[in-house]
């Protein structure tokens, strides 16, 4: 890649493909190419706001792209993929990858044929507070994540755990750092034909457990988790970008010290893109790679089976 300014596209400007396309129109080093967007109106809608072109075909986006975000619902998210990575571009693949293990492996063998970048949306990974949490956790023993949301019928094309738990099943594989050893999941429908609230306990093979729940049927929005090590433990809300360190202190009341962790805040979308148009520009692989959204993909999935086996017995 040259000096010049990396063309970046974005497929699908709903809720969230919208900030794709407002946060690339800004982004230094990268201009918004343009979009593909199915829907006149919210296509002349975005092209306005942002001055960029609509593309007619995938195929003239990847004329006119170098990278592309794929918004679009999860179940169209490996056609598109296969097609643009033939074509040749960089694409950062909204979370989760896919849909099954098959068409993520049509992905990545797409993407080492053609050699190209695949990204994947675990924008929590890009979340201040994750910079913190890399650093912080030596040893984790014990971890625990909740993540509620109020229903909206976008996500709803697959379960609550591919469409919120996954978030945090990403970032326990990388806290834990060991392979998976063992998992225990339930869930229940709610409002949808699958499960909208569901609870799984991963146990690792180097002894560590995650516990791990999720709602989208919640009437507030709460991403909080806490992780437990030799001496104590940390506190993090991903939403408020905030959180706590407890430690053992003899010295302290109760013996223990809580101290608040300094966070510097920021759009964590912002900073995913910035460093998916980095990764793309010096061709270096980017913190959330396609294989490991392959690998939380298979961990989210085998939670799914589980739930969905248990619904069936009852």
């Amino acid at each position: 890649m040259t000096a010049t300014r990396i063309r970046c596209g974005v497929a699908g400007t709903g809720s969230l493909g919208q900030h794709h396309a407002r946060i690339y129109s800004t982004l230094e080093g990268a201009e918004l190419a343009g979009i593909y967007e199915p829907d006149d109106k919210r296509a002349a809608e975005i092209c306005a706001r942002h001055s960029c072109q609509r593309f007619a075909t995938i195929e003239d986006m990847a004329k006119g792209c170098d990278a592309v975000s794929i918004v679009v619902p999860t179940n169209h998210h490996a056609d598109l993929a296969v097609k643009l990575l033939e074509k040749g571009c960089h694409l950062l693949v909204e979370k989760p990858l896919c849909v099954t293990l098959d068409e993520a492996e049509k992905i990545l063998a797409a993407a080492r044929k053609a050699d190209r970048i695949v990204q994947v949306g675990h924008i929590e990974h890009y979340n201040p507070v994750m910079s913190y949490l890399e650093k912080a956790v030596t040893d984790a023993r014990y971890i625990t994540a909740e993540r509620l949301a109020p229903f909206t019928p976008r996500g709803t094309e697959v379960g609550v755990v591919l469409d919120l738990m996954i978030h945090d099943i990403g970032i326990v594989l990388q806290i834990a750092n060991s392979p998976v050893e063992r998992i225990d999941a339930v869930g229940v429908s709610v409002v949808t034909k699958t499960e909208d609230i569901a609870n799984a306990r991963i146990a690792f093979k180097n002894g560590c457990v995650a516990n791990l729940s999720a709602s989208r049927v919640s009437l507030k929005k709460n991403r909080e988790i806490r992780v437990f090590q030799t001496g104590g433990y940390l506190s993090i809300d991903f939403m408020g970008q905030k959180g706590h360190t407890v430690k053992v202190d003899p010295t302290a009341e109760g013996g223990f010290a809580k101290e608040e962790i300094p966070i510097e805040k920021a759009e964590p979308l912002a900073v995913e893109l910035a460093s998916f148009v980095s990764c793309v520009r010096e061709r270096k692989s980017p913190k959330v790679s396609g294989e490991l959204g392959r690998t939380a993909l298979e961990v989210a999935l085998k939670i799914t089976e589980q739930i969905r086996a248990g619904m069936a017995r009852r």
